[in-house]
């Protein structure tokens, strides 16, 4: 079963009301912790879904990462806990000290 265009516009539409925040995952598959200043999930919010894509609406966000490996973000339902959405492998980055991670695309 194909959908169309409109099927999966409403469906990314709806999603995006839900998956309104952010986070990073390390090579482990943990979310990233720590650091100073510290890691934290940011908010996002989502452009009318359209052709099938769902796009960040305005700039994303810049992350403050301790010493870590980033390798994937994730899409999630809350500022801590709450239910995981997506998670969207990224090329690993190494971080050998405090720093910041920039999305450029989701």
């Amino acid at each position: 079963m194909a959908y169309e265009d409109a099927a999966k516009d409403a469906m990314l539409d709806e999603l995006g009301t839900l998956a309104v925040w952010e986070g990073l995952l390390d090579d482990g598959d943990s979310e990233i912790t720590g650091g100073s200043p510290a890691y934290a999930r940011k908010a996002v919010t989502w452009a009318a879904s359209s052709g099938g894509i769902m796009a960040a609406n305005g700039t994303l966000p810049t992350f403050d990462v301790p010493a870590d490996t980033v390798a994937k973000v994730i899409l999630m339902s809350a500022s801590t806990a709450g239910t995981k959405y997506a998670e969207i492998d990224v090329t690993d980055e190494i971080f050998a000290a405090q720093g910041t991670y920039e999305l450029t695309a989701i």
